[in-house]
């Protein structure tokens, strides 16, 4: 079994586990941004790219390109909810190069396309911070064990003051006393 080391270990197929969650993240919210920009397959690409790696594919280079070209698509967009879909399908294909370093940082890797999925519903409901805190209750449930374990391998998320932050900072919690 491939590991990387750093601080700790992982394997790649903790880095699968944690590349799917982020991926399914995504995927839920990139209808948002392909209905508003529907010329752009950025985001698309990163998705699709994080799939290949779950699937059993080598991390490559296909990861890091469109990871960073779903970003960009981030900043190019009108709508916070465009912004964070392209983002989440960003950060899915990042996914397969997560850091084995004990910084609050990384986890954003693990839970950011979550938080910025749940969101984007938010958003999409009026701003119902209500229907934020249930998907990340639904973002809550869809983790599997191998993740909960990869994610206690990191200190707590960061405390952010934007919404999508604090979004990932409930995740975060509600992981660990899982």
């Amino acid at each position: 079994m491939t590991t990387v080391g750093g601080d700790f270990q992982l394997t790649m197929d903790e880095l699968r586990v944690v590349a799917r969650y982020a991926a399914e993240s995504a995927e839920e919210v990139l209808p948002v941004f392909e209905a508003a920009n529907p010329g752009d397959p950025r985001p698309r690409a990163a998705v699709d790219a994080a799939w290949e790696f779950v699937n059993g594919a080598r991390r490559s280079r296909l990861q890091r390109v469109t990871s960073l070209d779903a970003h960009r698509a981030a900043k190019e967009v009108t709508t916070e909810a465009e912004r964070l879909a392209a983002r989440a399908a960003g950060d899915a294909a990042a996914a397969a190069y997560l850091h084995p370093i004990a910084k609050a940082t990384q986890v954003g890797h693990i839970l950011r396309a979550a938080a910025s999925a749940a969101l984007v519903g938010e958003l999409n409901a009026g701003g119902d911070p209500a229907v934020g805190l249930e998907l990340i209750e639904q973002a809550r449930q869809r983790a599997t064990p191998v993740l909960i374990d990869v994610l206690n391998r990191y200190p707590l998320a960061p405390t952010g003051k934007s919404r999508a932050a604090r979004l990932m900072t409930v995740l975060d919690r509600s992981l660990r006393r899982s």
